[in-house]
């Protein structure tokens, strides 16, 4: 069964730090490019990082450069997205979604996790 799992919210304060997961079954997230969204009720999903699956290069939304990692471990089959500073409007859902396009267009999702900033 092919699934991405994301696990590693919570609740944080002001400043702090988290480290969400995505951690693939059922296929090799290496070959993918695999990025981190998050979305707050009333608002679209936007998107908050991004790993390439040919070069790893990396890209971030300016609200989180510099304080952001998005990173891979390939023997654990997982992404990962460090979050160090968080502010109050970092609060959200955020899910990982890994695409592999050719041929065919293979799109995976994950369920989600809360992330909740607060003091």
């Amino acid at each position: 069964q092919t699934q991405l799992v994301e696990s590693g919210g919570g609740l944080v304060q002001p400043g702090g730090s988290l480290r969400l997961s995505c951690t693939a079954s059922g296929f090799t997230l290496n070959y993918f490019t695999v990025g981190w969204f998050r979305q707050t009720p009333g608002k679209e999903r936007e998107g908050v990082s991004c790993i390439s699956n040919s070069d790893d290069s990396t890209v971030y939304a300016d609200s989180v450069k510099g304080r952001f990692t998005i990173s891979r471990d390939n023997a654990k089959n997982t992404v990962y997205l460090q979050m160090n500073s968080l502010k109050p409007e970092d609060t959200a859902v955020y899910y990982c979604n890994a695409v592999l396009s050719g041929f065919w267009v293979y799109d995976y999702w994950g369920q989600g996790t809360q992330v909740t900033v607060s003091s």
